[in-house]
């Protein structure tokens, strides 16, 4: 097999397998009523490792651009899952913060992740994960 066309596959399986995940979890989230996207769980899950974070701060930890991020982060003020809180010393810097609300929704999707998660890699060794991950975090870097 020639070096593009398994390229191409290659391409095509980690685009399905992207795809998957992300419908499994969105069917999951809804089966417990939890009205986010994966796009925005990131943000929260993010946000409940490290909060009261500026804007910049959470584009980089979640690789979004500036726009996508101001999206993301009006939806979730909307629902009242995040605030915006302007930075004391630069009032120009927006500082984000998790309400109750946001953390409570957090906490359930990011069960259901977990156990995602679990159920996807349930038949892959340790060796098989730690090959995969390096092989993805070289591939990341080549982008990069």
């Amino acid at each position: 097999m020639s070096q593009l066309l398994s390229g191409e596959l290659f391409d095509i399986l980690i685009g399905k397998i992207s795809t998957t995940i992300n419908r499994t979890i969105l069917r999951a989230f809804a089966s417990e009523n939890i009205e986010i996207t994966t796009e925005q769980w990131t943000v929260l899950a993010s946000l409940s490792i490290k909060d009261e974070v500026t804007q910049q701060e959470l584009c980089n930890t979640t690789l979004k651009d500036k726009p996508s991020m101001t999206r993301l982060i009006d939806k979730l003020e909307q629902r009242k899952l995040v605030i915006r809180l302007s930075d004391q010393p630069d009032r120009r810097v927006n500082i984000i913060k998790l309400t109750n609300e946001g953390k409570r929704i957090q906490d359930k999707a990011t069960l259901i992740v977990q156990n995602i998660a679990s159920k996807t890699l349930s038949n892959i060794t340790p060796e098989e994960l730690d090959l995969s991950r390096n092989v993805l975090r070289k591939i990341m870097s080549n982008l990069k």
